[in-house]
């Protein structure tokens, strides 16, 4: 699959999750391109035959090792990289992301197979690192709904 992730002929698949443990969210350093070294949600490409949810399973815990509950569809994203001379008219990278929010279930968090690092963070940690707009912007969404989860909770 690798191969044809760099100017690609269409869009690839990718899912992500936002996943809790406690207050704290789960955030991986990337250890391959795109956006290698910055810190980012875990996940990675759907493969043939897979369906997203499984797929989001599955990335989580090569990456991280752990396993998780899947709470709910956040968002559908794009992340576009047009190539570095746009006389070509290419694109370097195109996924559709689509990203859920999650709870940990299980698992010793460890960095595996794309991540370089892996660790929870406080939300507010998080939210100050120097993150891709679109993944604060996600874990907000997640965090606010997780909230209102909470609130109703209470109200019954």
């Amino acid at each position: 699959m690798s191969g044809i992730r760099k100017n690609p002929s269409r869009p690839i698949v990718g899912v992500g999750a936002v996943v809790f443990k406690g207050d704290n969210v789960l955030l991986i350093k990337r250890g391959k391109p795109p956006k290698k070294g910055e810190w980012s949600l875990p996940g990675g490409g759907q493969q043939l035959g897979e369906t997203v949810l499984q797929a989001v399973h599955r990335e989580i815990l090569e990456e991280t090792g752990i396993k998780i509950k899947i709470e709910r569809l956040l968002d559908v994203v794009d992340f576009i990289e047009p190539a570095r001379n746009p006389s070509q008219n290419t694109l370097k990278y195109h996924y559709t992301l689509i990203d859920y929010g999650a709870e940990y279930v299980s698992g010793d968090l460890r960095a595996m197979s794309d991540a370089c690092e892996a660790r929870f963070f406080s939300l507010a940690e998080a939210l100050s690192l120097p993150l891709w707009t679109e993944t604060k912007r996600i874990i907000q969404v997640a965090a606010t709904a997780r909230d209102e989860d909470t609130q109703k909770l209470k109200e019954i």
